[in-house]
């Protein structure tokens, strides 16, 4: 568990002392230094160390690399430019700089890391000199810590303690003064904030914040992995009690301010265990062949008001977090479950697209507003999939809310399948302009009561799923439009999808070319549909996850921006996120942006809504790696108690110092380390994607069906590891 210390260099062995001294002027370039000064820097105080100094000086001065401002008294010349960006570190120490004035990221040896850590924005400059063909550089100055909390274990010693801090791409321990450990016990896993790195230490200094408990403990964890993030689990009191203070009763005054719907047929469809219901569907047939099909959103932006502690929470959360076993939501409950939520048989405000629809689904006509609406049914999606199934109003038991077979209402069964046909010739429409159809199947898991994992299950994409999908889309788009054609220019929030990287495209197709797939890049048309073809190919094979998650990271990063570019996977020129404003803020903000404009308002503020957009994008991202981290630790949790079986596996990537093993059955993926593979010598062969043996030239290569066992489990890394039984024949 513990790492070693490494003791701090002695001093009087000056090594590279001209790149030392050249790192001193650099860092701070406007300063001059004499050798004293220098000297004292170094920590030397001896004659000779003294005289190499000044020796090195002369020399540094004699190649015009620094000068003598004033007798004695030195300071770079500053030639290089200096440059910022972002810095990705990786765990042996090193990093690259990511940057928008270089095509490539620069290379940043560990020795000019200069204290900055991952995620940092920094200062840096880039030697003249190519390292392996890639720039190489230093950083001068960290600009903005990327994070100021680390989740690690406590070692305590007796008048200091040290933090271990889990996340591998943390390369120093934090140094800890006694008097800060808030009573942490040895070994518990704890919330370190870092206060200090003084000039000569090596490691920074921080304080215990909190004590998260025991590692391995399935609590501790959890929370670990939400303070790793910086993303909180409870509400500050004064939130909730303002939350519970609000008036959440449907009045008359209220009721007369928005079209009333509450006569027309309106029901949910969602998970079967959703707490919260985002969105609603209203239907009823026209007299002019026409259908009106509303799409009914809780109206959060009527309760949650700029300015209040709840919309201070709401922005900062920026999201719910959809954790294993737990969601952390972005609103507290007496909002996100009660008064937002569209239960059946209850009165809501809402606030709604209505279109006017005919039998090949276009739109002829659409009304934006605030609503009051009445939802007379509530369904988990495998209800809704019976309806389209059967084409009748019959619910077996087995996929019944209930647990008993009963019977809907006619008229909703009859909406539920009209819907559907809509629904379908909506998204085939999109597929034939170019959307991209991602149906990843997503790994769920059976939990005991004591949230142990019993059971791995699959959850793919239904036609029920795909109905709600296709009208939300349809609203999210229908939005975007109706502000973003708007003359002259509205400020909105956009939820736009970058075309993918050329490079990114090329790298996929070497993959899934081993596989027998071929794609074809000539223009945006061809791309989209040999994609779609590869997805439709891959489906139900034993490399599907793997090309699934290949073409997903191949693709762009959907962000929030008010600059709209349009979103790629969607193949829509205008498309924003409208429908989700109990789990997602910038809905809400699309909510209050919408109704301004209505109401003849002005454009907002560009700039402030981009920094919203920016810290709403940010956050999504902590969110998502925080929910694949609780699934990480779910998968190790679960093969802790298959230690003794074999599994069939397929590699889904292979390294210089192992290949990494998904097993079919479950999708939990594990590491094989070269050094276990005991049949022969194996090395790298990375323009294979392959290890392969020296001796009997065996090949294990990206793709290959393998049988492996589990060999260890570390909840507290999140590492699985898995001993090599062989190919699978």
């Amino acid at each position: 568990m513990a790492r070693k210390k490494k003791r701090k260099p002695s001093h009087n062995k000056i090594s590279n002392l001209t790149n030392t001294i050249l790192s001193i002027l650099k860092k701070e370039k406007n300063k001059t230094f004499n050798y004293k000064q220098i000297a004292a820097k170094l920590g030397v105080n001896d004659a000779s160390s003294r005289n190499q100094i000044i020796k090195k000086l002369q020399q540094l001065k004699a190649k015009q690399e620094i000068e003598e401002v004033d007798r004695g008294k030195f300071k770079a010349i500053v030639t290089a430019e200096y440059h910022t960006g972002i810095l990705d570190l990786n765990a042996k120490g090193s990093g690259y700089v990511i940057c928008d004035d270089f095509d490539e990221d620069v290379y940043i040896a560990s020795n000019n890391i200069n204290k900055a850590l991952d995620g940092d924005e920094v200062e840096f400059y880039v030697y003249k000199r190519r390292k392996r063909g890639k720039f190489e550089g230093e950083i001068t100055e960290i600009i903005k810590r990327a994070k100021s909390e680390y989740v690690g274990v406590i070692q305590l010693h007796s008048n200091y303690a040290f933090v271990v801090p889990d996340s591998n791409k943390m390369y120093k321990d934090i140094f800890v003064p006694i008097n800060k450990t808030f009573k942490a016990e040895d070994g518990d896993k704890v919330l370190v904030s870092l206060e200090d790195w003084p000039e000569k230490a090596d490691s920074p200094y921080g304080k215990v914040i909190k004590v998260l408990g025991k590692p391995g403990d399935h609590n501790t964890e959890i929370h670990a992995i939400l303070a790793e993030y910086g993303l909180p689990y409870e509400f500050p009191y004064e939130v909730e009690n303002y939350a519970n203070n609000i008036d959440t009763s449907i009045t008359k005054e209220e009721i007369a301010k928005r079209r009333d719907m509450r006569d027309v047929l309106t029901f949910t469809i969602d998970p079967k265990d959703a707490k919260d219901f985002d969105d609603a569907l209203s239907f009823q047939v026209l007299d002019d062949g026409l259908y009106e099909v509303g799409i009914h959103i809780a109206d959060v932006s009527h309760y949650v008001k700029p300015d209040t502690v709840l919309d201070d929470e709401a922005y900062e959360r920026a999201t719910s977090v959809y954790l294993v076993d737990r969601v952390v939501p972005m609103l507290p409950e007496i909002l996100s479950n009660n008064a937002c939520s569209l239960r059946p048989h209850e009165e809501k405000y809402t606030f709604s697209t209505v279109f006017k629809i005919n039998d090949k689904a276009e739109v002829k006509d659409q009304w934006f507003g605030r609503t009051v609406t009445y939802s007379d049914a509530r369904f988990a999606y495998e209800e809704a999939q019976a309806i389209i199934e059967s084409k009748t109003n019959e619910i077996p038991a087995e996929v019944s809310l209930t647990g008993k077979a009963y019977k809907t209402d006619q008229k909703i069964a009859d909406a539920t399948i009209k819907l559907d046909e809509l629904a379908k010739k909506m998204r085939s429409k999109r597929m034939r302009s170019g959307a991209i159809s991602f149906d990843k199947v997503e790994v769920k898991f059976n939990l005991d009561e004591t949230n142990n994992p019993v059971g791995v299950f699959f959850k793919t994409s239904k036609d029920a799923n795909k109905l709600i999908e296709e009208f939300m889309l349809l609203a999210n788009k229908k939005v975007a439009e109706f502000i973003g054609k708007q003359k002259p220019e509205k400020t909105f929030i956009y939820r736009v999808h970058d075309e993918p990287d050329d490079s990114k495209l090329a790298a996929l197709q070497n993959i899934v070319g081993r596989f027998g797939y071929k794609l074809n890049f000539k223009d945006r048309k061809s791309t989209t549909a040999s994609l779609n073809n590869l997805l439709k190919d891959v489906a139900g094979k034993k490399e599907q996850n793997l090309v699934d998650t290949l073409a997903i990271r191949s693709m762009s990063k959907a962000e929030y921006t008010t600059h709209n570019i349009g979103h790629y996977g969607l193949a829509f020129d205008y498309y924003s996120h409208f429908t989700s404003p109990i789990r997602r803020y910038p809905d809400v903000m699309a909510h209050r942006l919408l109704q301004h404009y209505l109401d003849g308002g002005k454009s907002a503020n560009e700039a402030i809504y981009e920094d919203k957009c920016k810290h709403s994008s940010n956050m999504e991202y902590l969110a998502t790696k925080a929910e694949r981290d609780s699934i990480k630790y779910m998968q190790i949790k679960f093969m802790q108690d298959h230690k003794d079986e074999e599994f069939v596996g397929v590699i889904s990537g292979v390294t210089d110092w192992g290949i990494y093993v998904e097993i079919i059955d479950n999708k939990c993926e594990g590491m094989v380390r070269i050094r276990d593979i005991k049949d022969d010598y194996y090395e790298f062969d990375e323009s294979q994607y392959a290890i392969v043996g020296r001796e009997t030239k065996n090949m294990y290569q990206l793709g290959d069906e393998v049988i492996v066992k589990v060999k260890e489990t570390d909840l507290v890394k999140k590492h699985l590891d898995f001993t090599l039984i062989g190919k699978h024949e």
